[in-house]
């Protein structure tokens, strides 16, 4: 039994291994692609000049703009964000006991967007100034996940359709609060920029903004895994986890501060993104099981994987013009959520 339970560790972490090198190089080859044509021999050259100390390569200028100081740190938003939103998709999800919970069905992302453009449009010299964008994202996120929370509960729980309904609710709401702040906004010039946030873009990822997001994803990520066992065992239900000694209301509350955090400054720095946190966390159970400590870092990687690529086809497929990210990630989400909804249906 022990020999088996080390073998299936073993192959675990050699399909992260593999699924860790596959990312890595998704980062040259999505620095190739993009309205300007940069060939894959100067790209990689010119990384390697980055990052190994004795390897000396002369470019154009135009050619290290476009590539260090626009197309990595976007790929390292696009990182940071897939795999920030495909781990609070896994929390949710064990938070709620709702295979259906995500960030942006239960309207956690709407409130951080809400909040945020609040503060674009409104914050000036305010007290929301002090706070910034990412502050004022993580308390609409809290906020608004909070509300569908207490929604949702009826005689002291809280059953799948009820949170469903309850978040479809609350993103509805907050969606029409968010068109109003933009339709009174002081200032027209923000507001094309603020639609086109609204529907998630990583083009303002630059080597000064990125690190927080990053920073937020990594340490996300790191803290989860380690609430992972007390996870699998709040998804058997609340009694057996007490049983077991978890304590319940103070992990709730745990889950629904990171969970918070993270989305508000994802949010907070590339719009609001669907269905990442739906769609990863579904695709690795399949691979890897349902436990927690495997779920949470091969989301993380697969998630980060799925929205860089994404971020390709965002900017390929209308060029030399940009589509959002969040469109491509609705074509994917839609069909995806529908299918999960009739495969609940026959079960």
């Amino acid at each position: 039994m022990k020999t088996t339970k080390n073998e299936s560790k073993r192959k675990f972490w050699m399909k992260m291994g593999l699924m860790l090198i596959l990312l890595l190089l998704s980062i040259p080859l999505c620095a190739l692609w993009g309205s300007a044509d940069v060939s894959y021999g100067q790209t990689a050259q010119f990384l390697l000049s980055q990052i190994v100390p004795f390897f000396e390569y002369e470019v154009p200028n135009w050619i290290r703009s476009v590539i260090w100081e626009l197309r990595i740190p976007r790929i390292l938003l696009g990182i940071a964000v897939g795999g920030g939103l495909s781990i609070c998709g896994v929390a949710m999800q064990a938070l709620t006991r709702n295979v259906l919970a995500e960030p942006y069905i239960l309207g956690v992302s709407s409130g951080a967007s809400a909040m945020a453009v609040f503060a674009l449009m409104f914050g000036g010299t305010s007290w929301l100034a002090s706070l910034g964008v990412s502050g004022c994202a993580f308390l609409g996120a809290l906020a608004s996940l909070l509300l569908v929370y207490t929604l949702s509960i009826s005689k002291g729980s809280s059953s799948s359709e009820r949170l469903l309904l309850s978040g479809i609710a609350v993103s509805m709401v907050l969606n029409a609060l968010t068109q109003f702040f933009i339709q009174v906004a002081p200032n027209s010039n923000n507001v094309k920029s603020a639609l086109y946030w609204m529907m998630g873009s990583l083009a303002s990822a630059r080597w000064n903004n990125v690190m927080l997001p990053v920073g937020v994803s990594l340490l996300g990520c790191v803290v989860l895994y380690v609430l992972g066992k007390s996870m699998n065992l709040m998804s058997q239900g609340d009694e057996s986890a007490t049983t077991m000694g978890v304590n319940v209301p103070r992990m709730r509350k745990a889950l629904l501060v990171i969970v918070s955090m993270i989305t508000g400054v994802l949010v907070s720095a590339s719009g609001c993104i669907g269905f990442v946190g739906l769609m990863i966390p579904h695709i690795v159970r399949m691979l890897f099981g349902a436990d927690h400590r495997r779920v949470i870092p091969a989301s993380f990687l697969m998630g980060a994987m799925f929205l860089v690529w994404m971020d390709v086809g965002a900017r390929v497929v209308l060029a030399p013009s940009e589509m959002s990210i969040g469109i491509l990630t609705a074509f994917c989400g839609g069909p995806f959520f529908v299918w999960l909804l009739r495969h609940r249906k026959r079960a």
